[in-house]
């Protein structure tokens, strides 16, 4: 799975650690259904740093097409809100 990381760049997530990196994002969903800007910021930045430390960054002159796009950490609830879809973030 590649995903990409909005203002850094993208990472190629192994397909076994892609169900560690969706388990986060579930959490990322369920703070974003509570309207709990607390926790987004929380499960955001640990969504954010599970892809740098599972995944490998891809060089920045190989671009391919994202399975998933990810705010940075710095994004607000409000602004994610418009990247969600019925699965979060990162698709299963």
């Amino acid at each position: 799975m590649i995903v990409r990381i909005l203002g850094e760049g993208q990472y190629r997530i192994p397909d076994d650690r892609v169900p560690a990196v969706q388990e986060v994002d579930k959490n990322l969903e369920k703070a974003v259904d509570a309207g709990d800007e607390t926790a987004f910021a929380e499960a955001l930045g640990r969504l954010v740093t599970t892809i740098r430390d599972l995944g490998e960054p891809l060089p920045v002159e190989e671009l391919v097409p994202s399975d998933a796009v990810v705010p940075d950490a710095d994004t607000t609830l409000a602004e994610a809100q418009s990247l969600l879809s019925d699965e979060g973030l990162i698709p299963d």
